[in-house]
C-alpha cells in the first residue's frame, strides 16, 4: 500500500484519482488544494459570470466524490516546499479562529505531508505584469470561483472595467462583465484580439462582432500605470492617455505553477518536464495538467498545453501508472472552442503558417465564415474554423492520426467533407474518417 500525495484538485487531479481508485482500492490519497471548495470546472466560470448559469452549475466532482473514493481531502492549504529526499510537502494552513474576537488571524501555520509518490496537478496561475500600481484592490485574475465572485460584488457598483489582454480569457471576462451592465474597455498590444489562437482575417470577424456588443477595444497599446489612492480609480496607458474604470481585469495568460519546485533538482523548461508515462526526471514524482510540458502532436515536440482534455487525459494517463500500469501518453494537440455573441470559432494546433507550411483558406465575409487549413508535408497540422465549425472533429482526427491526406488534399475545402456523404467525395481506401 502507498502513501499518495496529489497537489491540486481540479481536471488532472480528479482524472487521476479515478485512473488510481480503479486499480488500487487500498492506497492512501491525500489532496491538497489552495482552494476554498472542492473541484469545480474553471471552463464555465465565465458562464457563471455572464448569468449564464448559476455558482451550483460548476461543481465538477461533489464533495461525496472524495468521501466515496477514500481521499483525504485538504482544502485552504498552500503548498509551499517539495522536499523530494524526504519525500515529503510543506504546506501553509490560516490558524484558527479566535473564538473571543471571531475573527481569523492573518497569519499562517506549517504542516507536513510524507508520500511515496507525489502528483503536481496545481495548475497555472494568472501572469501579472510588473505595472506600477499592479497590487491595488480592484486588480483581478480571470481563474478562480473566487475571482469570479469578486467580480460579480464589483460589477454591482463598479461602472467600468478595463481587461488588459485580448486572449479568450480577457475576451470572456470582458463578455460577462459586459452582460453584467458594465461599461467595459479591451487593451491590448497587438494589433488584433485572439492573436493567441487566430491569425488576422479570423480575429477581424471576432474583433467587429464584440465591438458591435458594447465592448470598446484598444489595439497597439499597453498599460504603463494603474491609478488609484488604494483602489483602482483608473489607468494609465503607455501614450499617456488615462482611462476611467474602477476594476482591472489581469489577462495576459498563464503560467504553470513551478515556484514550489525552485529549490529541487527536478527538469523544467517552461513547465515541468515529463516522459510519456508522465514521470518526471525525479522517479517517484509525477506531473499532469498546466502545469506539466508533454508532447504535443501537432509541434511535435514538448509543450505547455494548459486546456481541460488534455490535463485530464494526462491525469489519467498519471493515476494508472502510479497505481502499477505502464501507459504512454500519446499526446495533444493545442485546440480551443468558443463563442462570442453567437459567433463560434474553433483553432487547433498550427495556426501561424511558416515558408515550409501550405495554406488553404476559404473566407465568406457575408456570413461570418472563415476556413483555414495548414499543411506540412501532406499532413494536416493545423486548423481555424469561424462561423461554421461542423467539421472540426474531423480536422483534429487527421491531425491526431498524423494521416497522410495527399489523396484528399483537393476535398478538405469541400463544405460536406467528413460528413455521411463523404462517399461520393473520396475513394474508398480513403476513408480514414468514417
Amino acid at each position: 500500500m502507498k502513501n499518495i500525495t496529489i497537489i491540486g484538485i481540479s481536471a488532472a487531479g480528479v482524472a487521476a484519482i479515478e485512473a488510481i481508485r480503479k486499480k488500487d482500492k487500498q492506497s492512501k490519497i491525500t489532496v491538497i488544494s489552495d482552494e476554498e471548495v472542492p473541484a469545480y470546472c474553471r471552463c464555465v466560470i465565465s458562464d457563471y459570470l455572464a448569468r449564464k448559469v448559476g455558482e451550483e452549475k460548476l461543481a465538477y466532482r461533489g464533495k461525496d466524490f472524495f468521501t466515496t473514493n477514500k481521499v483525504d481531502l485538504k482544502l485552504n492549504t498552500k503548498v509551499i516546499k517539495v522536499d523530494p529526499k524526504k519525500k515529503r510537502v510543506v504546506a501553509e494552513i490560516p490558524k484558527e479562529v479566535d473564538e473571543d474576537s471571531k475573527k481569523k488571524s492573518s497569519n499562517v501555520e506549517k504542516i507536513q505531508f510524507d508520500y511515496d509518490v507525489l502528483l503536481l496537478a496545481n495548475g497555472a496561475s494568472p501572469k501579472f505584469p510588473d505595472t506600477k500600481g499592479i497590487k491595488k484592490k480592484g486588480v483581478l485574475g480571470f481563474r478562480t470561483i473566487k475571482d469570479a465572485r469578486t467580480m460579480i460584488e464589483s460589477s454591482a457598483i463598479a461602472d467600468t472595467a478595463c481587461v488588459l489582454g485580448g486572449g479568450l480569457i480577457g475576451l470572456k471576462a470582458a463578455s460577462g462583465l459586459s452582460k453584467r451592465g458594465m461599461d467595459v474597455k479591451v487593451i491590448i498590444r497587438s494589433p488584433h484580439v485572439l492573436s493567441q489562437v487566430l491569425d488576422s482575417q479570423a480575429a477581424e470577424f471576432f474583433q467587429k462582432r464584440i465591438s458591435n456588443n458594447r465592448i470598446e477595444i484598444i489595439t497597439g497599446a499597453s498599460v504603463s500605470e494603474i491609478v488609484g489612492n488604494g483602489d483602482v480609480k483608473a489607468v494609465r496607458l503607455d501614450s499617456g492617455k488615462v482611462v476611467a474604470c474602477q476594476m482591472v481585469v489581469v489577462a495576459k495568460g498563464v503560467e504553470p505553477n513551478i515556484k514550489i519546485l525552485k529549490d529541487i533538482d527536478i527538469k523544467i523548461d517552461e513547465g515541468v518536464c515529463v516522459d510519456e508515462t508522465m514521470k518526471t526526471s525525479i522517479d517517484n514524482i509525477y506531473a499532469a495538467g498546466d502545469v506539466c510540458q508533454a508532447y504535443d502532436i501537432a509541434l511535435d515536440k514538448p509543450w505547455v498545453n494548459a486546456l481541460w482534455p488534455n490535463a485530464v487525459e494526462q491525469g489519467k494517463i498519471a493515476g494508472s501508472n502510479i497505481a502499477g500500469e505502464n501507459i504512454a501518453y500519446e499526446g495533444g494537440i493545442g485546440m480551443n472552442s468558443v463563442e462570442f455573441f453567437g459567433l463560434p470559432m474553433v483553432s487547433m494546433g498550427v495556426y501561424k503558417e511558416n515558408d515550409n507550411h501550405e495554406v488553404m483558406t476559404k473566407i465568406r465575409p457575408e456570413k461570418e465564415e472563415y476556413k483555414k487549413l495548414v499543411i506540412e508535408e501532406n499532413r494536416l497540422v493545423g486548423a481555424i474554423l469561424v462561423g461554421e465549425i461542423a467539421q472540426a472533429g474531423v480536422f483534429l482526427r487527421l491531425i491526431r492520426e498524423k494521416t497522410d491526406i495527399s489523396s484528399i488534399k483537393d476535398k478538405l475545402m469541400h463544405e460536406n467533407f467528413g460528413y455521411p456523404n463523404i462517399k461520393e467525395l473520396v475513394k474508398e481506401e480513403d476513408k480514414i474518417y468514417v
